[in-house]
């Protein structure tokens, strides 16, 4: 009977697990560069007094759907996305340096040049801060280029170059705060391969559709759960009233 309960409650508790995971992707379908969380379980031994004849379902790490979203046309000289493979580098609020794929900059009343999060772009030496300008270019390889106040329009100044970066895949892992970092804690150098394209924002690659098929697949998952609880109480009930009536 306890393998019975046990089962259905830890069935109960994944699905809420998972159901909360495909929760956040939805809520994200919208955020430019957001890259769906996936949940990986896997069966590990209940150890203890005894053989290990009890199993449970962990989700130790959950991995990151890293496919690249669609690519949408803005039309803003501020708005930048990166071609295959590759991270923008901003500052974190702890002032460690992560990776996001969100292109969607604009500056505050400073000239820092922040992404749509608020995070910090930074660029080969630091942070970018971007003086008043007529006209803005960013090359594919990150080169902010500025027209300033005053100045003829075939007048170009390079500012600051977005530091893009290409680590291994597997070398990244998601942080609370959504942008990921490398696993040993070393900061990403500057690969000049990547490149970008302005006037293009790169979407959420979270499938809505797929997202709310989940939720429905879930939620009666854990129903099912709920009442295969129920019907263990129901049994070990009527195993009682037996036991008394033999006694």
């Amino acid at each position: 009977m306890d393998r019975f309960l046990y089962l259905a409650m830890n069935g109960a508790k994944n699905a809420l697990h998972a159901q909360q995971t495909n929760a956040n992707n939805l809520a994200n379908a919208s955020t430019v560069g957001f890259k769906s969380q996936l949940d990986h379980f896997q069966s590990e031994a209940v150890y203890g007094p005894g053989f290990a004849t009890r199993a449970y379902a962990s989700d130790n790490n959950s991995a990151v759907d890293f496919q690249n979203g669609p690519v949408m046309t803005s039309g803003r000289e501020l708005d930048v996305s990166i071609n295959g493979d590759g991270w923008f580098a901003v500052q974190a609020d702890d002032g460690s340096q992560a990776y996001t794929r969100r292109g969607d900059f604009h500056t505050d009343p400073t000239g820092l040049l922040l992404n749509g999060s608020n995070q910090i772009v930074l660029g080969e030496g630091g942070p970018i801060t971007i003086p008043d300008f007529e006209s803005l270019v960013i090359g594919r390889d990150g080169t902010i280029s500025i027209r300033a106040k005053g100045q003829a329009a075939n007048t170009l100044v390079a500012v600051d170059r977005l530091k893009m970066v290409k680590p291994e895949q597997n070398s990244l892992e998601r942080g609370s705060d959504g942008l990921f970092r490398t696993r040993d804690g070393v900061d990403a150098p500057l690969d000049a391969t990547v490149t970008i394209t302005n006037g293009a924002l790169e979407a959420s690659n979270v499938n809505t559709v797929d997202a709310m098929v989940k939720m429905m697949e879930y939620a009666r998952f854990y129903e099912t759960q709920v009442k295969l609880m129920s019907v263990a109480e129901e049994n070990d009930a009527s195993s009682s009233r037996l036991m008394k009536l033999s006694g």
